[in-house]
């Protein structure tokens, strides 16, 4: 449920303490409720992110809590998700098994939770991913070529940490594309690490022929809305940490931000992208999207490297007039102290409950395209004196370290 670790110094971002203290100042914005506003309109569109940390030790673990339907943990993420009520959900962190996304939904999401309404997704698409897929070469230098930190992605089993997205809406099936298989050596100029004592890639040649670029997997998931068709960009990049100072993990989460990055940007900017059906290329420059995950980056804190989510949030196709945000963070932030007190991202804009370092951070992001409105955002964490707070708590969590992140979207032109 930790994507850092215990105990670690952060690598410190490049930013002056004026020139932070400026930008903060004008990220700042009033904090959103936490549940579901009651002036939204029918019109618009809730698409939201959650790492839900329902990730298991073993394979078979999930679909055994999930088929009980009596799961405290499960039971805590699917009020959350009924509390908040988004139309279009991505969800991290829950292991990919058939028939789990299936259980979930029947057992937990379409039975009230502590006095919530149930809530119906008719829909939903989940694949494949690259956690625990096992590589049979020592990736982690440790000496063995079976451990968790040798797979594609880190996981002890295929599947481990996987995604699904759940919708209100019909889901163009055919028109999915999944980057599972790309190789990270195949995106023009890849952040590959270097051994910081010889200079040599970290990686030998046998290694960069078969290790991916996506820790789990990219996925574009076309969602139709009335007439129109909304991408819906999800993906869950490593976290920055768990490496040494050769940064391999820091590296590729920046590389698989950067992804998103290309398929969104110029058709030549993506002609080196392939999915898993070898068809080649990104989205079209008319189309609307939303990048929706876990990417494990903020702006000014934390571990991963300086500028790897601005990729997306300095993109001219991305829309960031409004940062999703709550009191519950702010309050969690001033109580807990620490390094959070140092932070330069604006405390109301975290989305995870991490322990420090790195502290409270923003991982979590619902990035839609330029083509879609804005019209309201906020991040799911209740401050303590809102009973709610009982679904988010403090370590250890009685459901998750992140928190659910959504944006209420409209088109400039009707649906």
């Amino acid at each position: 449920m930790h994507p850092y670790p215990r105990g670690r110094g952060r690598r410190g971002t490049v930013v002056g303490a004026a020139l932070a203290a400026l930008v903060a100042a004008l990220l700042i914005v009033p904090a959103a409720d936490a549940t579901r506003p009651s002036q939204q309109r029918e019109s618009d569109v809730r698409i939201a992110t959650f790492n839900a940390s329902l990730n298991r030790a073993a394979a078979g673990d999930l679909r055994r809590d999930l088929a009980s339907g009596d799961d405290a943990q499960a039971r805590n993420i699917a009020e959350i998700i009924q509390r908040t009520r988004p139309d279009v959900l991505v969800l991290q962190e829950f292991d990919f098994e058939p028939g789990n996304a299936e259980l979930f939904a029947e057992n937990y999401l379409r039975v009230g939770q502590g006095g919530a309404d149930p809530i119906d997704y008719p829909h939903h698409f989940t694949a494949p991913v690259n956690t625990g897929v096992p590589t049979g070469l020592d990736l982690d230098r440790d000496g063995r070529t079976d451990g968790p930190g040798d797979a594609q992605g880190f996981g002890d089993f295929p599947g481990q940490y996987g995604m699904v997205v759940y919708s209100r809406y019909p889901i163009d099936t055919a028109g999915v594309r999944t980057f599972q298989h790309l190789l990270w050596k195949d995106m023009p100029g890849a952040l590959l690490p270097s051994d910081p004592e010889t200079g040599e890639s970290w990686y030998d040649t046998a290694a960069l022929d078969v290790l991916r670029l996506s820790s789990k997997s990219h996925w574009d998931v076309p969602v139709r809305v009335g007439r129109r068709t909304v991408h819906v960009l999800a993906s869950h990049p490593t976290p920055p940490v768990f490496d040494g100072p050769e940064d391999r993990n820091g590296r590729r989460n920046s590389d698989e931000i950067r992804f998103w990055r290309d398929y969104v940007s110029a058709p030549g900017k993506a002609r080196w992208m392939v999915d898993d059906d070898g068809r080649r290329g990104g989205l079209g420059p008319r189309t609307h999207f939303v990048v929706a995950g876990d990417l494990n980056s903020d702006p000014f804190d934390g571990d991963s490297l300086p500028g790897s989510i601005g990729q997306l949030l300095d993109h001219p196709r991305v829309n960031t007039s409004r940062t999703p945000s709550s009191a519950g963070a702010v309050e969690a932030a001033e109580r807990q102290g620490g390094v959070n007190l140092e932070h330069r991202s604006p405390a109301a804009h975290d989305t995870a409950d991490f322990t420090e370092p790195p502290g409270n951070i923003r991982a979590d992001y619902v990035l839609p395209s330029t083509s879609l409105r804005i019209v309201d955002a906020g991040v799911f964490w209740p401050t303590s004196d809102d009973p709610l707070s009982r679904l988010t708590g403090e370590f250890p969590f009685p459901s998750s370290d992140h928190r659910l992140v959504w944006v209420d979207l409209e088109p400039r032109r009707p649906w």
